[in-house]
């Protein structure tokens, strides 16, 4: 059989494309996930998360190149192998981001990517449980809610924020994004709601859809310039004639995919023992991520916690959420947070926080005993940037990250700035009550110097890298407005690697907008 569409990665775009573009049910799509099916139940128990990063099943498992900038360290970088892709692991937090990200885009790529039609997107997507005015969706596909049950301390956390004078923002997807307060999630009946519950689930029957799972892509096959298929491990797919490879592996698989298959920087694909098939040096360039410090405290028994007192806790939890999809484990984990300026001179919000009543220590994969609070703050808009690239020839090897963390002289004043709000706000009168201690960076680091070299020994991702694949209308940029990919035909990219500018928020739900804006171009191209 021959597939009008094969899409590769069944991640946050992924799945709204096969949705969006089976609906026609005399084309052909098929879905190709290098993971597993979604059936692990600690994807769908909103607080299994913390255990998720330590799952090699379902997580890639990155590792970065280590970094100049951070001690030569690795950095660890988890990423969805699985339906839903990352929106099966992550913390669920529904985020748009600032209408300034997409007014640049529109700047960079064009009008279809200007914030009216992006904000339609967004509210076509949202069913939103717990607003409804003319800043949200409540009929979407995409199931948002407000948490079940909130942690006292991140309520505490939203009060000590606006001691800190932010703003109580209630709505971080309303009229500003400036403040502090609790996320919406992406939950239904307390339960994580992935893009592919969202979009795969309602179409998994359609007998023009076929879904591959435990099956990874080597590589895109072409007659002359024309995509014809991909290669499996053991197989080929082959597209019809007039058909498309879409990939949508996310800012590491997809350019490793498109360098593998040909298409990348010349001297790069020789030295690998590659044939050329498009020299196209911006693959794999253009790396952006958001570098997040933390504050973490020794916190009162009201935080969730590793203990014997928190035992009977956890069993109430596990009932509650077993009959009713309430209690403790519906926790995101990162529960509160909020956006602020780096310096009154900003004019848009440049710092993002997430506040986790619990200990949390290398992304959850060591165990964190005791009771105690942890605030992250990040970058939103760095200027650094990284690239990937091809470590190995071997389809089946991890690509080279080198993430380039604060090699731009303006990124590191930004953190530092955040991270004393970030020791402001712990230490605020609202979280008296329950901080005991701070146990990082610890009381003894005050000084500036100090300071730096504690973001230069503990800072991490976020997981938020975008931009290897750039989409813009210049001749260098790797795919076009409508994300197919220059040089050849037959081949789109669609997927977080396209994004021209870093979202200054969570991208998740802006993947999935990102995905949708290209159906819609697709199926209609005078849309």
């Amino acid at each position: 059989m021959s597939f009008h569409i094969i899409i590769v990665g069944a991640g946050s775009a992924g799945c709204v494309l096969a949705n969006r573009l089976s609906a026609n049910p005399a084309t052909r799509v098929c879905l190709v996930e290098a993971g597993p099916p979604d059936r692990n139940p600690l994807i769908h128990m909103p607080l299994g998360l913390a255990l998720l990063a330590r799952n090699r099943a379902i997580n890639w498992g990155f590792a970065t190149e280590p970094d100049p900038a951070l001690n030569s360290r690795r950095l660890y970088w988890p990423r969805g192998r699985v339906l839903g892709g990352s929106s099966s692991i992550n913390a669920m937090i529904y985020m748009r981001g600032h209408p300034d990200d997409y007014r640049a885009w529109a700047a960079a790529v064009g009008p279809a990517w200007d914030w009216p039609r992006v904000r339609q997107i967004f509210l076509d997507h949202e069913g939103n449980t717990a607003l409804a005015d003319a800043h949200h969706g409540t009929s979407g596909p995409l199931a948002v809610s407000n948490l079940r049950q909130v942690n006292p301390l991140s309520r505490a956390f939203v009060q000590a924020g606006v001691e800190c004078q932010l703003h109580d923002n209630p709505d971080f997807n309303g009229a500003r994004q400036d403040g502090v307060g609790i996320y919406q999630v992406t939950q239904r009946d307390g339960r994580r709601f992935s893009s592919a519950r969202a979009f795969l689930d309602p179409v998994r029957a359609r007998p023009n859809l076929t879904i591959l799972t435990g099956v990874q892509v080597q590589r895109v096959l072409f007659s002359g310039h024309q995509a014809s298929g991909v290669r499996l491990g053991d197989r080929d797919l082959a597209l019809a004639p007039g058909g498309e490879v879409i990939l949508c592996g996310g800012a590491v698989n997809s350019p490793q995919m498109l360098l593998l298959s040909g298409i990348g920087p010349g001297a790069q694909l020789q030295a690998m023992g590659l044939p050329v098939l498009h020299d196209a040096p911006e693959v794999g360039r253009n790396l952006a991520d958001h570098l997040d410090i933390t504050v973490q405290a020794a916190a009162s028994r009201a935080a969730i916690g590793l203990a014997p007192s928190f035992v009977p806790r956890a069993l109430r939890a596990a009932i509650a959420y077993a009959r009713h999809g309430a209690g403790e484990l519906t926790s995101n984990v990162a529960e509160a947070g909020g956006f602020a300026l780096s310096d009154p001179t900003r004019d848009r919000p440049n710092l993002q926080f997430h506040f986790i009543p619990a200990y949390i220590h290398d992304h959850g994969r060591r165990t964190a005993w005791g009771y105690g609070l942890t605030l992250h703050v990040c970058d939103l808009l760095p200027k650094s940037r990284g690239t990937i690239s091809l470590a190995s020839p071997d389809p089946l090897a991890p690509p080279r990250i080198a993430a380039n963390y604060l090699s731009h002289p303006d990124d590191l004043p930004t953190l530092l700035a955040g991270f004393k709000l970030a020791r402001r706000i712990v230490r605020s009168p609202a979280l008296a009550p329950h901080v005991r201690r701070e146990t990082l960076p610890g009381p003894g680091v005050q000084s500036d110097a100090d300071l730096i070299a504690d973001i230069r020994a503990r800072a991490e991702t976020i997981y938020h890298p975008v931009g290897t694949c750039r989409m813009g209308l210049d001749d260098r940029s790797v795919v076009d407005p409508a994300g197919k990919v220059r040089g050849v035909n037959g081949l789109r990219v669609i997927d977080a690697s396209i994004m021209p500018q870093i979202i200054a928020g969570n991208t998740n739900a802006p993947v999935m907008m990102l995905a949708e804006n290209i159906a819609r171009m697709m199926l209609d191209p005078s849309a």
